[in-house]
C-alpha cells in the first residue's frame, strides 16, 4: 500500500489553491476528524476503518468494519458508524449487517445504536450527521429512507419514498433550522440534487425546495457545512460509469451558498470522489476522499464537527 503524506498548505483564497495528498488506501470514504486532529476514514473494500494521526501517521483503527461507510464524531469524541449497506464493484460485492453504531474511543467499547426500525431490520445505513441537541440523522439508501435517532434505539423515520428516491449524503445548518439532503439517483430522469428542508425543534422536516441541481451529471455523495452555512458537496466524475450521469458535473468539491449559490469550484483528479470533513486546529482544513486517495486542502471559513 502505497503511502503518501502532505504538509501544511500555505494560506491562500480556496479558487487559488490546488488540493493535496494526505494519504492513498484502496476505496475511501466518510472522513471525519476528532478533536486532537486525527482523521478517520473508511476504506471499503477492504473493510477497515483508518487513521491518519495528526503526526501523518497512517494505521488502522478498526478491522472487520462491517462496510463501514460514512462516520461522524460526536461532541463526546465518540465514533458514530453507518455500516452494512450493499457495496458493489466489477468483481467484488460486500453486504454487512445494517446498523448505525458508537464506539468509544479510549476504551473501543462498541454499541449499537440502531439496526431496525418497526420490527424490520435496516437495509443500508450510508452517511450521518448530527444537530446542535445531539440528535443524529442518517440515511438509508437502500430503504430510501432517512431516519432520525435521539437516543439508543430510539429511532424516527422522518423521510421516505415517494418523497425522496435515493438518499445519500446529509448535513444540518448551523443555527438547525435546515436538513439538507443529496439525492444521487442514477437512473435517466432521476434526482440528482440537494434537497433543503425546514428542520422543526422536535425534529421533523417540511417544506422541501430543490438547493442545488446536479443533474443530468453525477450528483454529490455526501458533503460537510462551514459556519457560515455553506455546504462543501463532494460531487461528479471525470469519466463515465455505465450510468445516465454525464460529465456535465466535474468531479471535485462544490462550496454552494445557504441560498443555493455556487461559490467555489475545488478540482479533484481522481475519480470517484464520494465525502469531505473539516478538521485541523482552526477548522479550516478540508479533508477529501476520492478513490484510492485522501486529499487535504485549506479554506478561508472554518467548518463545523458535523
Amino acid at each position: 500500500m502505497a503511502l503518501l503524506l502532505a504538509f501544511l498548505l500555505m494560506p491562500r483564497p480556496v479558487a487559488a489553491q490546488q488540493p493535496e495528498i494526505a494519504t492513498t488506501v484502496a476505496f475511501t470514504e466518510g472522513p471525519t476528524v476528532d478533536r486532537d486532529g486525527n482523521v478517520y476514514f473508511t476504506d471499503v473494500i477492504n473493510q477497515r476503518i483508518m487513521k491518519l494521526g495528526s503526526d501523518g501517521h497512517l494505521s488502522t483503527y478498526r478491522e472487520n468494519s462491517n462496510v463501514a461507510n460514512g462516520l461522524l464524531i460526536d461532541p463526546q469524541g465518540r465514533l458514530i458508524a453507518c455500516e452494512g449497506a450493499e457495496f458493489e464493484r466489477p468483481g467484488i460485492k460486500l453486504k454487512g449487517k445494517a446498523r448505525v453504531t458508537r464506539t468509544d474511543l479510549k476504551t473501543g467499547k462498541l454499541e449499537v445504536l440502531a439496526d431496525a426500525y418497526d420490527g424490520k431490520p435496516l437495509q443500508g445505513p450510508n452517511d450521518v450527521t448530527i444537530d446542535g441537541r445531539g440528535r443524529l440523522y442518517f440515511t438509508d439508501l437502500a430503504a430510501t429512507a432517512v431516519y432520525r435517532i435521539d437516543a439508543p434505539g430510539k429511532l424516527t423515520r422522518i423521510l421516505a419514498a415517494p418523497d425522496i428516491q435515493r438518499p445519500n449524503g446529509i448535513q444540518v445548518s448551523p443555527d438547525d433550522r435546515t436538513l439538507y439532503l443529496i439525492e444521487a439517483n442514477q437512473a435517466q430522469g432521476g434526482a440528482r440534487m440537494i434537497r433543503a428542508y425546514d428542520l422543526k425543534p422536535d425534529g421533523t422536516v417540511s417544506a422541501m425546495r430543490v438547493h442545488y441541481n446536479f443533474y443530468p451529471g453525477r450528483s454529490a455523495d455526501g458533503m460537510s457545512i462551514d459556519t457560515a452555512g455553506n455546504l462543501y458537496a463532494s460531487a461528479g466524475m471525470n469519466q463515465l460509469r455505465g450510468s445516465s450521469e454525464t460529465l456535465d458535473t466535474k468531479a471535485g468539491v462544490y462550496v454552494i451558498s445557504p441560498g443555493g449559490k455556487l461559490l467555489k469550484f475545488i478540482a479533484i483528479p481522481e475519480d470517484f470522489i464520494t465525502n469531505n470533513a473539516f478538521g485541523g486546529p482552526d477548522m479550516k482544513t478540508l479533508y477529501v476522499t476520492a478513490g484510492k486517495t485522501l486529499y487535504k486542502v485549506r479554506t478561508e471559513i472554518a467548518g463545523l464537527p458535523r
